[in-house]
């Protein structure tokens, strides 16, 4: 049996100081508006971790053969488990197959981690972005209270973000204000 994380490890989305560590509903459409003003390379990286939540190491890492226009998947190696693990993360068709116009064969981006942090970091501040959330882990936990607030199953969340534990997952569930109200509203 898998023990569970030292407190101090626990996954949340909100910081010691009670700050935001996603991106709410008007950030991801001004980070998108940006995002759509960048050049091609730039831009698909960006959609890629917009549409599907992954880690950037997992975006940087994908080469054509990771995209399944057919299936209208990305495929993706979770770099966080011990071995090999792949999950399929659907997205729009259109989004495939840019990515497959703007990419040479073999890796998608020829670019360096910390380069596209800062890049990222840059398109959020141009959207006017700040504070703890305005990172490409924003946009991952951005993504996956939108899931929740759009009603996606919390297991299906758990595997399109690879998380081996649903205790992981279910912290997206834990928006509170106004992203808890408008998610009460659905109910209502």
């Amino acid at each position: 049996m898998r023990s569970a994380r030292p407190p101090q490890f626990r996954m949340q989305i909100h910081d010691q100081r009670g700050e935001r560590l996603y991106l709410d509903e008007a950030e991801r459409r001004r980070f998108l508006t940006v995002v759509n003003q960048q050049a091609p390379e730039l831009q698909t990286l960006c959609l890629v971790l917009f549409y599907t939540g992954c880690r950037l190491s997992e975006a940087l890492a994908l080469t054509t053969d990771s995209l399944r226009l057919t299936e209208g998947v990305i495929c993706f190696r979770t770099l966080k488990r011990r071995g090999l693990f792949m999950r399929e993360v659907p997205v729009p068709a259109w989004l495939i197959r840019q990515l497959l116009e703007s990419a040479p064969a073999g890796r998608l981006w020829a670019m360096h981690r910390a380069t596209a942090w800062r890049q990222i970091k840059q398109i959020m501040a141009t959207a006017d972005i700040y504070g703890a959330q305005a990172t490409p882990k924003g946009l991952r936990h951005g993504f996956g209270v939108h899931a929740v607030r759009c009603g996606i199953p919390l297991n299906l969340l758990q595997k399109w973000l690879g998380h081996s534990q649903m205790t992981t997952t279910a912290i997206y569930a834990n928006a509170t204000g106004a992203t808890e109200r408008r998610l009460a509203e659905v109910m209502w």
